[in-house]
C-alpha cells in the first residue's frame, strides 16, 4: 500500500502552508487611526451617529421653542380702543387700573365714536373697546380677534373693576364660532397643512425620486390641492368645527402645503439629505410658535411676534383668520408671504435642479446600452 501526498493548489481547494499563513497575515493587521476613520465616514454609521445628536437636539429645542411662547403668555402690546372722554372719572380709573394690572402693556387709541372703535375691531387694529356712560364702564372684546388676550382682558377687567369699584360690562362682540370655543382650530388646520407639506415633499424624493424637475413640482401642487381640500372637508362638512369660507380656505391649504413642501425641496437641493434639519428649524421649531395661532401675537415674545407674520406658518393662520371672521377686511400680506416663499423655493430649485438628488436620465435608450463604455466600441 503506497500513500500519496495531495496535491495543493486552486484545483483541490487546498491552500499551501505560505499562502495561508499571508493570507491570515493580511487580514490580521490593524488598522492605523486614519484607516479606521476614514471606513468610519464611509459606512452608514457617521450618518447614524449624526443623526442621534441632532435628534436629541432637536427633541429638546421643540420642547423649549413651544414652552417658551406658549406655556406662559404674558401680555407685551394690547392695542385697545377708548370711546368717549377719557377724562371720565369711571373710565380713567379703569383704564389706569387696567394698566397697571397689565404693566405697559395697553396701548390705548381713542376714537370720535364706537362705530369708528368696531371698525378699528374689524380691521384688526384693536383688541378691545372701552367706553364709559357716567355709571359704568364697558369693555367690548372681541374673542375672535384672539380668544388668548380676550380672556385675558376679561380676567384683568372683573379684577380691576372690583379693585377701583367701578362697574364693569364685558361683553364679546365678535366671539368664535361655537365649534372652535379656544379659537385653536385655525391654528391646527394649518399646522396640518405645513406638516404634511414637508412631509409629502419627503416622500416624493424617497418613493418617486425619479421625478424630473417639472413633474416634480406639478406632483407637489396635485398633493397640495387634494390635501388642502381634503382638511377643509374634514373640519367643516366632516366635523362641523369651523362654518369656513370653503373656496378661499381650501385654496390658503393648498398653497400653504405647496409653500412648505417647496422649502423643503429647496433645501434639499442646497444641502442634499441634511434638508429636514433647516426645513424643521423653519417651519415647526421657529414658524409655528410664532404664527399666532395658539398664543394672539400680542402675547407672544415682542421679536417672535414680527417675525412669525414673515413665515408661512404664520402667514397662513393669518389669512385664514382673516378669510373666517374679517371677511369684509382682507389683508394682502399673508398672501403675499405665501407666494414669496413659494416663488423663491421654486426659484432656487429650479436654477439649481442639477444639484437636486433626484431625476432621471431623459435618454433612455442610451442609458439602456449598458455594455458600451468609453473604452470599447458599441457592438462588442
Amino acid at each position: 500500500m503506497s500513500s500519496e501526498i495531495p496535491e495543493t493548489g486552486p484545483e483541490t481547494g487546498l491552500d499551501t502552508e505560505p499562502e495561508h499563513h499571508g493570507a491570515h497575515g493580511a487580514h490580521g493587521r490593524v488598522r492605523t487611526g486614519s484607516e479606521r476613520w476614514e471606513a468610519f465616514k464611509k459606512s452608514p454609521f457617521l450618518p447614524a451617529t449624526v443623526l442621534v445628536f441632532i435628534l436629541a437636539a432637536a427633541a429638546g429645542l421643540f420642547a423649549g421653542s413651544y414652552t417658551y411662547t406658549m406655556a406662559n403668555p404674558t401680555p407685551h402690546h394690547i392695542p385697545a380702543a377708548v370711546v368717549g372722554d377719557p377724562a371720565t372719572p369711571q373710565l380713567k380709573a379703569f383704564v389706569a387700573g387696567l394698566d397697571k394690572a397689565l404693566p405697559g402693556s395697553m396701548k390705548v387709541t381713542s376714537y370720535e365714536s364706537r362705530a369708528a372703535a368696531r371698525k378699528a375691531i374689524e380691521e384688526q387694529k384693536e383688541f378691545a373697546v372701552l367706553s364709559g356712560d357716567g355709571r359704568k364702564v364697558e369693555l367690548d372684546l372681541s374673542g375672535a380677534s384672539g380668544a388668548s388676550v380676550a380672556q385675558l382682558l376679561a380676567e384683568a377687567g372683573a379684577k380691576v373693576g372690583k379693585a377701583t369699584g367701578v362697574t364693569v360690562e364685558v361683553k364679546d362682540v365678535k366671539p368664535l364660532q361655537k365649534g372652535d370655543p379656544r379659537g385653536l382650530a385655525l391654528f391646527y388646520i394649518s399646522l396640518a397643512a405645513v406638516i404634511i407639506g414637508f412631509v409629502g415633499a419627503i416622500q416624493l424624493s424617497v418613493h418617486a425620486r425619479g421625478l424630473n424637475p417639472a413633474e416634480r413640482i406639478f406632483f407637489h401642487v396635485a398633493y397640495s390641492l387634494l390635501g388642502g381640500f381634503v382638511i377643509a372637508a374634514v373640519v367643516d362638512w366632516l366635523l362641523g368645527a369651523l362654518d369656513l369660507p370653503f373656496a378661499q380656505s381650501w385654496l390658503i391649504l393648498a398653497l400653504t402645503m405647496f409653500t412648505s413642501g417647496m422649502v423643503f425641496t429647496m433645501f434639499n437641493t442646497l444641502m442634499g439629505r441634511w434638508a429636514m434639519i433647516p426645513t424643521w428649524g423653519l417651519m415647526v421649531l421657529l414658524g409655528n410658535p410664532s404664527s399666532g395661532g395658539a398664543v394672539s401675537w400680542p402675547l407672544l415674545p415682542s421679536l417672535l411676534g414680527h417675525i412669525g407674520r414673515w413665515l408661512p406658518p404664520g402667514a397662513s393662520v393669518n389669512a385664514q383668520h382673516t378669510a373666517v371672521y374679517f371677511q369684509g377686511h382682507q389683508h394682502l400680506m399673508p398672501y403675499l408671504v405665501l407666494a414669496g416663499w413659494a416663488l423663491l423655493s421654486c426659484a432656487v430649485f429650479w436654477f439649481w435642479r442639477h444639484r437636486h438628488p433626484g431625476g432621471r436620465d431623459k435618454s433612455p435608450a442610451h442609458a439602456g446600452r449598458g455594455t458600451v463604455t468609453a473604452d470599447a466600441p458599441a457592438g462588442m
